[in-house]
């Protein structure tokens, strides 16, 4: 009883939609799912259904006929700080698997820290079976900032998973931990024999690249190359376009400054560590990550689409140039946690400020 009065709680679409104006013409931007709890990100299975995460340990599925489900067999998160569930990924085989992949805060026994987590989808998408962690970092940080949490599936067919330096700075340049880093693991978790610090004493082997901050966004590109947003601190927020064995610097260099003001390492260039595509100065705190294929909107083809947590609207970056050319800004793009391209090419987001999924669709195929 509590559980179906729990989804009754959210509501559906049909809801009228909103227009936005863009570089590409008029955009309809239709709410999809209602009264969300600080949603997280979005999942689209292909029956036509999505899946929504929710930080505080919750998962919805709207069914393709647009019901709404609140899937049982989560297995137990800490939902504290920024951390909690979190990503959400659907394998390119999920119609053959019916396997899931979560990212999320776990306990541990200093305090919290970010896993990889496999499920299947029961075939009457009410529940998860054969839940089981593959991957865990390294126990020993505290705190509820910085878990990082983005899931991309590779074109090699690993997954890679971004993990934030979890407010312990120095953490993100030692290799002993997984702390501000990128990881690469197989779908049972094991480590690719590839990965570049495989063998290297003192490192774990999951690291694919490290000296990240807080990536909380991740994709792939028209090519397969993979690329991450993260949150600096005082401006510096960055795009990376992410490379095997790569330091991205932080904190010995950054485009910003610590909250206090103070500088931040050594300044902005090291031999040795890599440069930003891009970054924001001042900081507009990045969230969730798109590239786009053009389906749609031809002339946004391979454009960045990031969300900004603290200015409440959808950057796009030139795919070429990467630069920002636009901010798509409306009463809907409230706080956005997480954008993607659904099947059909239409661009989804999550506001956490609305509490609710939307849809944009060119205002003529609305």
């Amino acid at each position: 009883m509590l559980r179906a009065l729990l989804a009754s709680l959210v509501l559906l679409a049909p809801l009228p939609a909103a227009a936005l104006e863009t570089s590409a013409g008029d955009v309809a931007v239709t709410p999809i799912v209602t009264g969300l709890n600080a949603p997280w990100a979005v999942g689209f299975l292909p029956d036509g259904g999505v899946l929504i995460t929710e930080r505080d340990g919750r998962l919805w599925h709207r069914t393709a006929s647009g019901e709404i489900v609140d899937v049982t067999g989560l297995p137990t998160v800490s939902a504290t700080g920024q951390g909690g569930l979190l990503d959400v990924l659907v394998p390119n085989d999920f119609a053959a698997t019916r396997d899931l992949f979560f990212s999320a805060a776990v306990a541990q026994r200093r305090g919290e820290g970010t896993a990889l987590i496999r499920a299947q989808l029961a075939d009457d998408g009410a529940s998860l079976t054969n839940v089981e962690t593959i991957f865990e970092m390294e126990p020993g940080s505290s705190g509820g900032r910085h878990f990082g949490s983005r899931i991309v599936e590779g074109q090699d067919g690993y997954l890679y998973m971004t993990i934030g330096d979890r407010g312990d700075r120095p953490s993100a340049q030692d290799l002993g931990n997984e702390n501000g880093s990128v990881v690469r693991v197989a779908r049972d978790g094991t480590v690719p024999s590839d990965n570049p610090f495989v063998g290297q004493a003192g490192a774990q082997p999951e690291i694919w690249s490290y000296g990240h901050r807080n990536p909380q966004g991740a994709a792939l590109d028209g090519d397969g190359n993979l690329w991450v947003v993260e949150h600096g601190a005082r401006g510096g927020d960055e795009v990376n376009a992410v490379r095997k064995g790569g330091n991205y610097g932080w904190p010995v260099i950054a485009y910003g400054r610590h909250y206090s003001g103070r500088a931040i390492g050594e300044g902005t260039a090291k031999e040795g560590m890599e440069q930003p595509a891009f970054f924001w100065d001042p900081s507009m705190a990045p969230s969730g990550m798109m590239i786009y294929s053009g389906a749609l909107w031809p002339e946004w083809e391979g454009d960045m689409f990031i969300g900004s947590l603290k200015f409440d609207y959808i950057s796009r970056l030139d795919g070429d140039r990467v630069e920002e050319v636009e901010q798509l800004s409306s009463f809907e793009t409230s706080r956005v946690r997480d954008v993607r391209e659904a099947p059909d090419g239409s661009i989804w987001f999550l506001s956490v400020g609305e509490g609710t999924l939307f849809r944009m669709t060119p205002a003529e195929a609305s």
